[in-house]
């Protein structure tokens, strides 16, 4: 039999409707006895009344089985062909059609439809018969047709298979989402390699995919949410990580409290609790971030923040809540949202504030299944806020506790010009400055710096400036200072190390500092450092030096080591920096990428240039905490100090009284501070004079303050007694100590001066007056 001949034609039901006379020679029946019986009948032997010929056709027949379209109705061609199908295929392939949960659908060369089974279709109001010779995207109904016409022609002219296509359906009856299927293209070849077609399949794989995405999407929020210690931040990655992915639109609102790092509500929250909008991101401009509002009762948004139960809100133009929360309605009014989940953002149940998801326009409407994924992801950020409301609230903590700690404003002297530059750690640090009034007319000028962030570093630094400037009021050389001051360090240390376990008391304490003494007499200035950098010298000439003081061991470093000391000489209008490690590196070094900021300063407000220093900081990015004392030092007037050389005999008082009441005439002092001040003059030369060791040297300096100085060459340390009724000495200091408004012992290189300070109102009044504004 000629291969091609066609033998019989089948109907879509399965049953012969012709049959040929190659059909009856080949399987023995005869057209009478096959016509109307289905054609599993016939290859069975089964057909009433005919013979049963199925063994001849299993042996030795092959036929090609194609589908071709008659009208509006498919029939399937049966052809002789010596490769073509047994006799079993052709009933597999009916099952399959008959059966497949798959959408099938047979396609000719124009991509018609000329075959699709209908087991699955959802078309229930569209015959299948009707669609037969459409197009099969006018069948399929997917949401972008010429995408997939694209595709199917392709195939069909490469060959090439295209398999599992995600592709998505318009919606259809019954189900108010679009479906998603898996889409394959198979091209179609006969016998002799001809393309005669395509098959198309397209599974259901909605439930699937969904599921799917569900899982990365709550993924995605673990990954990206929870990154940053702020809770205006996590609001931010919270809608950055559901919008498009699980809404068009997300809102944010937190309850006031917990944006101020306090502990949240419980439920159910008061009617007067206030909400912040933490986060906005959709296709319409919402409300202002930040902006605060009163919570909206009798709306979705009060009933969550009542029993933390997330909910599928119907959104309807009459629906009674919008009235009561005008924001939220104009943002549906304007966006056209259509379906709307409110979740709150709880722990243990405590509220923190709640989330809005929005979907509108051609967004699918959310469903049950998305409530829980929404809750989930509520879970996660909730937990998030908590951290971060937890480190702010021991951020604001520690901000205030270092502020309380640190002066408001720089001290103003007349002998120094000072301007700090503070750029504080965002978490809080323990860097602090001060400029502290001596004796003499002298400052010292003091920058520190606790290793650590937060409020252990904070009260720290408090603990160590209050020492420091406890062991000021002795009048110590800087070396002393810093000795001592490492002691109080050490003290602290142990302290810490009998605390119970807790991280913060695990992290070691480390502390530096840098103390510089300036006298404005003398023009010079003692400087001793503990773990800080060098300072930097800018001169009145413009030149620059970096002061090279000998390197000191961190505060409460092991094995005592001494902290040295020099002694420049700083002519008046230098300007001294001295700031903590974060500036070492890019101010203070010589090749520091900011050092021309300083050897420019030239007679610049120091204000300025603090500014600038800082501007450019900040556009580098800076990282750690930031501090920079500058001082510009001044001469004290040659004709506010009174130098006298005295003998170290009883000639030396009545001498040291008569220069010092001229000198004070000379300053116009009034009458009781003159008396008082060469009574205290007459006890300290005396005391000189009985203790001492000559030389002898009296000095009055008047400034903020008026001082009176005798200087001797012996090391004692002079006593306060108490004299008894009948001793005739023992008297001086003691009368010293209740004159003056404080007095103490300055040691030198080679001796001592004993001193005594006086507050004069001419003096305070003359230091307001000329004081810089700085």
């Amino acid at each position: 039999m000629p291969s091609g001949d066609v033998l019989a034609l089948i109907d879509e039901s399965g049953r012969v409707v012709e049959w040929g006379r190659p059909a009856e020679d080949l399987f023995g029946w005869c057209s009478e006895e096959a016509i109307g019986q289905p054609v599993s009948a016939l290859l069975c032997g089964a057909a009433s009344g005919g013979s049963k010929r199925c063994g001849n056709f299993l042996d030795a027949a092959s036929v090609l089985v194609k589908p071709v379209l008659r009208g509006t109705s498919v029939v399937w061609q049966v052809l002789a062909a010596q490769d073509s199908m047994p006799g079993q295929d052709a009933a597999i392939l009916q099952a399959v059609f008959a059966h497949s949960p798959v959408r099938l659908c047979v396609l000719d060369h124009q991509l018609r439809v000329v075959y699709m089974n209908t087991v699955t279709d959802e078309r229930h109001d569209t015959s299948v018969q009707h669609l037969l010779g459409a197009h099969f995207t006018e069948a399929c109904e997917f949401a972008d047709p010429e995408e997939e016409a694209a595709v199917a022609q392709e195939v069909l002219e490469s060959g090439e298979p295209a398999v599992d296509r995600l592709v998505r359906r318009l919606r259809v009856p019954g189900r108010p989402t679009r479906c998603i299927y898996s889409v394959s293209y198979f091209r179609l070849e006969d016998s002799a390699g001809d393309v005669v077609g395509l098959v198309t399949s397209a599974l259901d794989v909605t439930e699937r995919e969904n599921a799917q995405n569900r899982l990365v999407l709550l993924d995605t929020v673990r990954t990206q949410v929870g990154h940053l210690l702020n809770v205006m931040d996590v609001c931010s990655e919270l809608v950055d990580a559901v919008v498009p992915a699980f809404a068009g639109m997300a809102d944010v609102e937190v309850i006031e409290d917990v944006v101020r790092g306090e502990e949240p509500p419980p439920v159910p929250v008061h009617r007067d609790v206030l909400l912040r909008r933490g986060a906005f991101r959709g296709s319409v401009a919402g409300p202002p971030i930040g902006i605060e509002r009163s919570l909206p009762v009798g709306t979705p948004i009060s009933d969550i923040l009542s029993d933390l139960r997330p909910r599928l809100v119907k959104i309807d133009e009459d629906s009674s809540w919008l009235a009561a929360d005008p924001d939220r309605a104009d943002v549906i009014r304007r966006s056209g949202a259509h379906s709307l989940i409110v979740a709150p953002l709880a722990l243990r149940g405590h509220a923190l504030g709640l989330i809005s998801f929005y979907r509108s326009g051609q967004e699918d409407p959310f469903e049950e299944e998305d409530v829980a994924v929404a809750s989930a992801m509520c879970a996660h950020a909730a937990l998030c806020m908590d951290n971060a409301r937890q480190f702010m609230r021991e951020w604001i903590s520690a901000r205030t506790v270092q502020h309380r700690l640190l002066p408001h404003q720089p001290a103003t002297h007349a002998t120094a010009e000072i301007s700090q530059l503070h750029l504080p750690d965002p978490e809080g640090g323990g860097a602090w400055s001060d400029a502290i009034a001596l004796p003499g007319a002298r400052t010292a000028l003091i920058v520190g710096d606790v290793a650590g962030q937060g409020i252990a570093a904070a009260i720290t630094m408090g603990l160590l400036r209050t020492a420091i400037h406890t062991l000021a009021a002795l009048d110590l050389q800087p070396d002393e200072l810093l000795a001592r001051l490492s002691d109080t360090t050490a003290r602290l240390v142990a302290a810490r190390a009998t605390l119970p376990p807790h991280p913060v008391n695990r992290e070691p304490l480390t502390a530096g500092c840098i103390i510089a003494i300036y006298d404005p007499v003398d023009l010079t200035c003692t400087i001793a450092r503990a773990g800080l950098p060098n300072p930097v010298a800018v001169f009145p000439d413009g030149t620059s030096a970096s002061l090279s003081v000998p390197a000191g061991p961190p505060l409460a470093e092991p094995g005592n080591a001494p902290f040295p000391a020099i002694t420049v000489s700083l002519p008046e209008g230098t300007t001294l920096a001295m700031g903590t490690a974060a500036l070492a590196d890019e101010v203070l070094a010589p090749s520091g990428t900011l050092r021309p900021f300083l050897d420019a300063i030239g007679t610049r407000p120091l204000r300025d240039v603090c500014d600038d220093i800082a501007h450019t900081l900040t556009d580098n990015h800076r990282t750690g905490e930031t501090l920079m004392l500058l001082a510009r030092t001044k001469a004290l007037p040659q004709d506010r100090v009174l130098t006298r050389d005295l003998p170290a005999d009883p000639e030396a008082a009545p001498i040291a009284r008569a220069a010092a009441r001229r000198q004070l005439e000379a300053w116009d002092v009034d009458d009781e501070t003159a008396f008082t001040a060469e009574l205290i003059v007459s006890e300290l030369v005396g005391n000189a004079v009985r203790y001492g060791a000559p030389p002898l040297q009296l000095r009055l300096i008047y400034e903020r303050m008026l001082t009176c100085e005798v200087s001797d060459t012996a090391t004692s340390s002079p006593q306060v007694k108490h004299a008894r009724t009948v001793d005739e000495t023992g008297r001086g200091l003691f009368i010293i100590a209740s004159l003056a408004d404080q007095w103490g012992t300055h040691y030198r290189t080679r001796g001592k001066t004993v001193w005594a300070e006086q507050p004069t109102g001419a003096a305070t009044e003359r230091q307001d007056e000329t004081a810089d504004p700085a």
